[in-house]
């Protein structure tokens, strides 16, 4: 039997846990060995793999797509990660899987706010009333709080000229 390398982050749980599991597990076998690392999973806590768009079903004995060495899989209660954008004068809001990282939510919002190539260079995103900046590769599901499955950003210059 051959092994795999992962790196688990779950919801909640601060740092990422690294894994070695087997190479050829079923949905299921997955789920359950994602429990028996001590993460908790319970019917309905959802795993996602890399920034996949569907979790791994609960129940299902087909394989886990996407399990691959080096990916990194997600334990979450968030279907769906409710998130909002604010830039200027506008607000953009989007549902992303919970997987999705930031780098790919500042692509959609570089996209939906028709923003230039030197614009979105100078641009980062910033959790609302806050002056934290997560890194481009923080998956959504980590910068949720508490129970609700939602994020929302401001869209600011990385460094403010003054003088």
């Amino acid at each position: 039997m051959s092994t795999i390398t992962v790196f688990v982050q779950a919801h909640g749980q601060v740092g990422i846990k690294e894994a070695e599991i087997a190479a050829d597990l079923a949905a299921e076998e997955l789920r359950a060995e994602l429990a028996r690392l001590g993460f908790e999973i319970g019917p309905e806590t959802l795993v996602f793999i890399d920034e996949a768009d569907e979790p791994v079903r609960h129940g299902e004995h087909g394989p886990a797509h996407g399990l691959k060495h080096g990916c990194r899989v997600h334990v979450t209660h968030c279907h769906r990660i409710k998130t909002t954008v604010h830039y200027l004068h506008r607000m953009i809001e989007r549902e992303f899987a919970a997987g999705i990282r930031v780098r790919g939510v500042k692509a959609w919002a570089v996209h939906e706010l028709k923003m230039g190539a030197t614009d979105a260079a100078e641009h980062v995103l910033q959790l609302c009333n806050s002056t934290d900046r997560p890194a481009g590769d923080t998956p959504l599901h980590e910068l949720t709080k508490d129970r609700r499955c939602e994020v929302c950003f401001d869209f600011v210059p990385e460094k403010r000229v003054e003088g």
